[in-house]
């Protein structure tokens, strides 16, 4: 019948432009190029609707394609809108500076991450002089329960948000790795007490990271700092002495986002 609605509720136009961008989701570091058939077999969708849509985003620069392989990459558009992204997160800019200036002193390579859904999302990554391969790049999602800044983001965010991530369950990585949760809440409560958190190997052996939380003027965390390297240099006396620079990072990147320490009258 003229003008009835799709059984799933969309619209014709609105159905493409969200497979359009279940298309785009599907490049990543791991797998930065991509056929046709495997992106439809991924997404469920036949191959002359990927194709049309990848002759679509290859005409607006969202993708190129490899004329020898008939393979497709992300465009430079892609890292047009991503720059508009980066130079307007109020975050990323009040950070840069501070996490610069960290890495100068102790040489670990640095990121900043937000939240984002049940995820952190790396906003900035500065490497160290000595960096050690460790598949971490900028828009990386990570777990909330098996990383430092996951941790350090995840003990002040509202008990709702943290049963959820415990019904969605804890995904052991390694064998370190939180995956009990009352374990997981008792490590919310000294993180929340000592104002850092650490993961040792708890998302992939051999590395290591301290973070702490950053906070808005709504005196929300919003993101966290994190320093990471491989575990044998992060002996405990430096985790604390990174923890303790770490933590004046932070304040400061969160004096400059607009919080303030109220204080007793």
């Amino acid at each position: 019948m003229q003008g009835q609605t799709p059984a799933d509720g969309q619209e014709p136009a609105l159905r493409s432009l969200t497979t359009a961008l279940r298309v785009l989701q599907c490049f990543s570091m791991e797998e930065p190029e991509l056929g046709v058939t495997e992106i439809a077999l991924r997404l469920g969708v036949g191959k002359s609707t990927v194709h049309r849509i990848l002759t679509t985003l290859e005409r607006n620069g969202f993708v190129r394609k490899d004329e020898t392989t008939r393979r497709y990459r992300l465009g430079l558009s892609v890292l047009t809108l991503g720059g508009i992204l980066m130079s307007n997160l109020e975050i990323y800019r009040e950070g840069q500076h501070l996490l610069e200036s960290f890495v100068n002193r102790f040489d670990e390579t640095v990121h900043l991450a937000v939240l984002e859904g049940l995820s952190t999302v790396y906003v900035s990554k500065i490497e160290s002089k000595h960096p050690v391969p460790m598949l971490t790049h900028l828009g990386r999602k990570n777990p909330l329960h098996c990383t430092s800044s996951g941790k350090a983001i995840l003990a002040f965010q509202e008990d709702e948000l943290i049963q959820e991530v415990i019904r969605r369950g804890l995904t052991r990585y390694t064998r370190t790795t939180i995956t009990d949760p009352e374990q997981l809440l008792l490590r919310l409560e000294d993180i929340r007490r000592q104002g850092f958190a650490t993961s040792e190997g708890e998302l992939r052996d051999g590395v290591s990271s301290v973070a702490v939380p950053v906070r808005d003027y709504t005196r929300k965390v919003v993101g966290a700092v994190t320093v990471v390297g491989p575990t044998y240099r992060f002996t405990p006396d430096k985790v604390r002495t990174l923890a303790r620079q770490l933590l004046d990072v932070g304040r400061e990147i969160s004096t400059r986002l607009g919080y303030y320490v109220r204080r007793s009258p």
